[in-house]
């Protein structure tokens, strides 16, 4: 079953109750990798992401190095170790290339870190004060599913290129930007059983909300099928939907993911786009492939859609889809996997008014996904 919570019923449910972990939006999301300086290449190449910051031997930070990249209000970071028998090494063993912190932008590092301790979060960092000749910035940090935790970000009083012990990057090389605005909502697959552990976790613990529930009549097929929650904080500007495999014929998705990430770990970031043709265009001739859809969901997509602005032929020719809600309608497609695991991928998302997640895409897009794991031969 499918529930919406519509953008004013949304607000009745934080109408009148303080909001005790105000975030202003995401801050950066950092990645361990095998290779930061290569990996920082390929965001730049394929991505469009812009050079911002570094941090390793040369500012004298002797155990990691990391790239910082943004594009409008992404920041993407990417660390990897300078020596072995490291923590970040062995994650990067264990998980393979992929996504450590959630960073959140906070009012108040110390209160998000109080306000959450107190209700069950486990602590990943005290409130930790760093300075330099920029100012000041507070962080904090609790954990979430698996190995993945979320830092909180109070940046006030800070006037620096990034965080304390960066330094500006600002390489000749600098391909263009390719559209990319922020971060729509970022997904976490999790076990069997445990998608309420952590909807709950989210709820009591952030004070989020849960804004849309599928289960496996929503999202199947004929040989796979998993159950998702989405949560929401007060605002709205951050939404991580929960995945967990359910009952199916054969490996879903989710199961292979928590085989080849060895745990609960982020599937996917989702980031917005105004015009999702032109920078699936410029993607693709950069080299980012794509999950493809039989061509025949465009032969009555008008009938399932209604009228849209976007010509059907261009969408078609690269493979994106699109679903209504009451609000409006959205352009979505995904990439394959980025990394050697069938682990993390990208969702490029353009919203014309729909706030939902694309329902009505599931099926084909999930079928496209099982034609790859069958090339993988891990369905």
């Amino acid at each position: 079953m499918i529930s919406d919570i519509k953008k004013e019923q949304a607000a009745k449910l934080f109408e009148g109750a303080q909001d005790f972990l105000p975030i202003l939006g995401t801050d950066h999301i950092e990645l361990y990798v095998g290779n930061s300086r290569q990996a920082a290449h390929y965001y730049q190449t394929a991505f469009g992401f812009q050079p911002l910051a570094y941090s390793g031997l040369a500012t004298g930070q002797k155990d990691r190095e990391s790239y910082v990249l943004v594009q409008d209000k992404i920041r993407l970071v990417l660390s990897s170790p300078l020596s072995p028998g490291t923590d970040m090494g062995r994650h990067i063993d264990q998980h393979g290339d992929g996504v450590k912190v959630v960073a959140m932008w906070v009012e108040d590092a110390e209160q998000a870190f109080q306000e959450t301790i107190k209700r069950g979060a486990q602590a990943y960092m005290q409130p930790t004060v760093k300075e330099d000749e920029h100012g000041r910035v507070k962080l904090s940090g609790i954990h979430t599913y698996g190995e993945t935790v979320h830092v909180f970000v109070e940046r006030k009083e800070y006037e620096g290129v990034f965080l304390p012990g960066y330094v500006s990057w600002n390489p000749e090389y600098q391909p263009s930007e390719i559209g990319l605005k922020y971060v729509d909502h970022m997904v976490g697959n999790v076990e069997l059983g445990e998608m309420n552990t952590w909807v709950n976790f989210y709820r009591d613990v952030m004070g989020f909300t849960q804004i849309i529930s599928f289960d496996d009549k929503d999202i199947s097929t004929e040989y796979t099928a998993l159950m998702s929650k989405v949560m929401s904080n007060g605002n709205g500007r951050i939404k991580f939907p929960i995945n967990e495999p359910a009952d199916g014929l054969k490996k879903s998705q989710i199961e292979e993911y928590l085989d080849f990430y060895h745990g609960p770990g982020v599937q996917h970031i989702a980031v917005t786009t105004n015009n999702i043709v032109e920078t699936v265009t410029e993607l693709k001739n950069r080299g980012v492939e794509f999950l493809r859809v039989p061509t025949t969901y465009y032969d009555t997509l008008i009938e399932r859609v209604g009228e849209i602005d976007e010509d059907i032929d261009s969408l078609k020719n690269l493979g994106i889809l699109v679903d209504r809600d009451d609000e409006g309608y959205l352009l979505q497609i995904f990439t394959k996997p980025i990394e050697p695991r069938p682990t993390m991928f990208f969702e490029i998302i353009q919203r014309k008014g729909a706030t939902s997640f694309g329902k009505g895409n599931f099926k084909a897009l999930f079928e496209a996904i099982e034609r790859e794991q069958e090339l993988r031969g891990t369905l």
